[in-house]
């Protein structure tokens, strides 16, 4: 695969849909980026209580930014607030995951079939950047960055539907699957990384004959794929925690 000739398309991905960062940044902001990525990226595991001090330390922050954060973070439905005691990371079950990922599938399906009734050229090839980015973090198996330009490419064809409440409702919910999503290239046993690899490459070819119909189902079936590895890893983590506390 060619690589890009510039890394313009970096630029975007911090964006909430595509958007460049901020140039200024605020504390708060910063805080809850820092601790919304430590999350997700499987530093606490399911039901542990957050670990405040250790993280202020990490952060160089004091107890009220990091608390102002948890609070939005407990908004997403990433942690829970327990009175008087801190936060914990929320445990979701099963039927909860499938449920959500359905309902998030059939948005970017939709999203990818007006994306490809409205995109301009400029965003396509805004996408065909992030998405040679991902390819160069896959290969060299920069999980983190690599899931970084992934959400960017998701965030950039729900941004090209031209659907401001479709955005408005995929953000609310997709924020809550975002620990879940960075799960599933967890998946050894599966190869879900390279398996979602192959699907994006299938994702970018519809996007560029801009074929909604094809899309669309390209979107849909790769959600429920990320959702069933996300959930097998789930399973097995689960089972080995219960075995190390027997």
């Amino acid at each position: 695969m060619a690589e890009p000739v510039n890394d313009t398309a970096h630029e975007s991905v911090e964006g909430a849909v595509g958007q460049p960062p901020s140039k200024a940044t605020s504390l708060h902001e910063k805080v809850l980026d820092q601790l919304r990525d430590y999350i997700i990226e499987g530093n606490v595991e399911e039901n542990a209580r957050i670990p405040e001090r250790k993280l202020c330390e990490l952060f160089q922050i004091s107890r009220t930014p990091l608390r102002e954060a948890l609070k939005v973070l407990a908004s997403e439905g990433l942690v829970e607030l327990l009175p008087n005691r801190g936060a914990r990371l929320r445990a979701l079950n099963e039927a909860d995951i499938i449920a959500t990922f359905d309902v998030i599938g059939g948005l970017e399906a939709l999203a990818g079939q007006l994306a490809c009734e409205r995109i301009s050229e400029a965003e396509y090839e805004e996408i065909e950047q992030l998405h040679h980015q991902m390819y160069k973090h896959y290969v060299r198996t920069e999980l983190q960055e690599y899931f970084k330009y992934n959400r960017a490419i998701h965030n950039a064809i729900m941004k090209a539907s031209r659907n401001p409440v479709l955005q408005d409702t995929y953000a609310s919910l997709s924020t809550s699957m975002r620990r879940i999503r960075y799960t599933a290239n967890l998946n050894v046993a599966r190869d879900r990384w390279g398996e979602a690899m192959r699907e994006h490459e299938a994702i970018l070819g519809a996007l560029h004959r801009r074929d909604g119909r094809e899309l669309s189902d390209i979107l849909f079936k790769h959600l429920r794929s990320t959702c069933a590895s996300a959930v097998e890893w789930l399973a097995e983590e689960r089972k080995a925690a219960a075995r190390a506390a027997s």
